[in-house]
C-alpha cells in the first residue's frame, strides 16, 4: 500500500470573554501601558472567567476545530492534550476533555507538558501515530489558564500572559508532500531555573510558607530567556529549512509562539524575512504559552493567510528549556 501523508483537517481557537488591558493592569501592579508594549509589543490578553477550567477552553477549540474538520467526536481514537495548567494535577486534562467532547471512551488520552513548545511537541507526537496506522484521526489541543499560575503582584511575568485555547484535528491522505514535512525539537535541560514554578512538585512539596511567599507562581529570569529564546527559535528554523533543502524565502507564513514581539522581529532578521511575512496576535493575546500556536495557526486560516500549495513554519521555545520547530505543507 503506498504511503499516507498526516494532514491537518481542520482548525479552531478559543478566547475568553474578559480582556484585560495594559491599562486596568497599570491599577493592579508598577507598571504603563507604554512600558509593556515597548517591551513586548502587548496591548492586552484575555483572561478566563473564574469557573472557566483549562478543559472548557479546550473542548471550546476541539469543537470548533471538529467542525472545521467535517469530523465527528465519535471518529477521534487519540487526543492530546498540550498544556502546562490542567485542570487538576492528576488525571490528564485529556481525560476530562475526553468525557466532554463525548469521545469514544476506547480514545487514547493523555496531556504533553511542554511549556510553549508543548504543541509543537504534540503535533510531533500525534503525526507520529496516526501515520503508525494504530489510530485513524487525532485531536491536539493547546490550552492554557495561566492566569492561575502568575503572580499579579509581579510585573515581570503578569503583564506577558494570558488564557485561551486552540486545537487541530489530524487525518491521513494518499496525497504526497503534503501536510506534516517535518520537525525539529530539543532541549536544554540546564536552563530549568530561568523558567519555572519552583514550588509545589515532588521534590520541593508545597507548604503554608512557600504559599505565603509565591514559591507556586512562575518565575522567570526575562533577559537569559530572551537571548536564549531568539538563538534556538533561530537554529530550530534553520535547522529544518536545511533539512528539507529549503531556503526561507520559500516559507509562505512563519506562526511563530507568541511571547514577545521584539523576539519575533529579531527572527525576522536572522532569516532576513519580512515581518510581514509572520503571523503576529501577540498583541490582542499575550503569550498563552502552548495555546499560542494553534490560536494563531486557526486566526491565519481563518483570515486567508494559508492557501493551498503553502509552507508553513511553526517554531516555538519554552521552560524546559524546550524548542522546536514544525514544517506544514498545506
Amino acid at each position: 500500500m503506498p504511503s499516507l501523508s498526516t494532514i491537518i483537517l481542520g482548525t479552531g481557537s478559543y478566547a475568553p470573554e474578559r480582556v484585560l488591558t495594559n491599562a486596568e493592569l497599570s491599577k493592579m501592579v508598577d507598571t504603563s501601558d507604554e512600558w509593556i508594549r515597548t517591551r513586548s509589543g502587548i496591548r492586552e490578553r484575555r483572561i478566563a472567567a473564574p469557573g472557566e477550567a483549562t478543559s472548557d477552553m479546550g473542548v471550546q477549540a476541539a469543537r470548533r476545530a471538529l467542525d472545521d474538520a467535517g469530523v465527528t467526536p465519535a471518529e477521534i481514537d487519540l487526543l492530546i492534550v498540550a498544556t502546562m495548567t490542567p485542570d487538576l494535577p492528576m488525571p490528564a486534562a485529556a481525560c476530562i476533555m475526553q468525557h466532554k467532547l463525548g469521545l469514544p471512551t476506547s480514545a487514547a488520552c493523555f496531556d504533553v507538558n511542554a511549556a510553549c513548545t508543548g504543541f509543537v511537541y504534540a503535533l510531533d507526537t500525534a503525526c507520529a501515530m496516526v501515520a503508525s496506522g494504530r489510530y485513524r484521526k487525532a485531536l491536539v489541543v493547546g490550552a492554557e489558564k495561566l492566569s492561575t499560575i502568575v503572580d499579579w503582584k509581579d510585573r515581570t511575568t503578569c503583564v506577558l500572559f494570558g488564557d485561551g485555547a486552540g486545537a487541530v484535528v489530524i487525518g491521513t491522505t494518499p496525497q504526497p508532500d503534503v501536510g506534516l514535512i517535518g520537525t525539529r525539537l530539543g532541549t536544554l535541560g540546564e536552563s530549568v531555573d530561568l523558567l519555572c514554578i519552583p514550588n509545589g512538585g515532588s521534590s520541593v512539596p508545597a507548604t503554608p510558607e512557600s504559599i505565603a511567599a509565591g514559591s507556586h507562581f512562575m518565575k522567570m529570569k526575562g533577559k537569559e530567556v530572551f537571548k536564549l529564546a531568539v538563538r534556538v527559535m533561530d537554529e530550530a528554523a534553520r535547522d529544518i529549512l536545511e533539512q528539507h533543502h529549503l531556503r526561507a524565502d520559500q516559507i509562505s507564513l512563519v506562526i511563530p509562539h507568541q511571547a514577545n514581539l521584539r523576539i519575533i522581529e529579531a527572527i525576522s532578521q536572522y532569516l532576513e524575512l519580512p515581518l510581514e511575512r509572520f503571523f503576529v496576535n501577540v498583541d490582542r493575546y499575550g503569550n498563552t504559552s502552548a495555546a499560542s500556536i494553534p490560536l494563531a495557526l486557526d486566526e491565519a486560516r481563518r483570515a486567508g493567510r494559508i492557501q493551498p500549495g503553502d509552507l508553513t513554519l511553526l517554531v516555538a521555545f519554552g521552560a524546559g528549556l524546550t524548542y522546536g520547530s514544525a514544517l506544514l505543507r498545506w
